[in-house]
C-alpha cells in the first residue's frame, strides 16, 4: 500500500472478481476490482544461461483511488496474476499492508524497467512501512511466494502495456 497517497489494496479479489453490490460512488466502500483497467505484465528474468519470460494478468492501480485501495480485503490471489502501481513521477515509494488479508511480494521497478528491490511475503495486516528506498516509477505487487519460486532477483526487466482508459 502506498502510504504516500493512502493507498492499498481492498477488494475480495476471487479468480473472476467482482464485488457484487459494491459501488465506487459510495463513500467508505471498496472500488470493484473489475473496474480497475487490466493488462498483461511481463517479468524476464536471467538465470542459468537463460532467459525466462513470466506473463501475469495485472490490475493497473492508476488514480488515486485505485491506488489507495490496491488489493485490500483480498481473499485470494491466483499466482498468474497482480496489481501494477505506476508511480509518476518517479519518488521514493512506501507501501503497508493494513487491510490486506494475503502476504504480498512487492518489487520496486525504476524507470528503465528493472526490479531494484524485491520484499517477499510482506505480513498481511501490518502497518510497518515498506520503503522502496531510491526512486521508482512503479510497484508490482504478487502473490506472496511468487519471487522467490520463480527466482526473480534484482536487475529483472518489467513491461506491460498501457491499458486503454477507463
Amino acid at each position: 500500500m502506498s502510504q504516500q497517497r493512502a493507498r492499498r489494496s481492498w477488494p475480495t479479489l476471487v479468480a473472476g472478481l467482482s464485488m457484487a453490490g459494491l459501488h465506487a460512488q459510495e463513500p467508505g466502500r471498496p472500488l470493484d476490482l473489475a473496474t480497475f483497467p487490466r493488462t498483461t505484465l511481463e517479468i524476464t528474468h536471467q538465470g542459468g544461461g537463460q532467459v525466462h519470460k513470466f506473463p501475469f494478468q495485472v490490475w493497473v492501480a492508476d488514480t488515486p483511488e485505485r491506488s489507495a485501495q490496491g488489493l485490500m480485503f483480498v481473499s485470494d490471489l491466483p499466482e498468474t496474476m497482480g496489481m501494477v502501481f505506476p508511480v509518476m513521477p518517479p519518488r521514493i515509494e512506501n507501501m503497508w499492508m493494513k487491510n490486506t488479508y494475503i502476504e504480498l511480494d512487492m518489487l520496486f521497478i525504476d524507470a528503465h524497467g528493472r526490479v531494484t528491490k524485491i520484499i517477499q511475503r510482506a505480513a498481511p495486516l501490518s502497518l510497518q512501512t515498506l520503503s522502496s528506498d531510491t526512486p521508482v516509477s512503479a510497484v508490482l505487487e504478487l502473490r506472496g511466494g511468487q519471487a522467490a519460486k520463480l527466482g526473480l532477483q534484482n536487475g529483472d526487466a518489467v513491461s506491460w502495456k498501457k491499458p486503454a482508459a477507463q
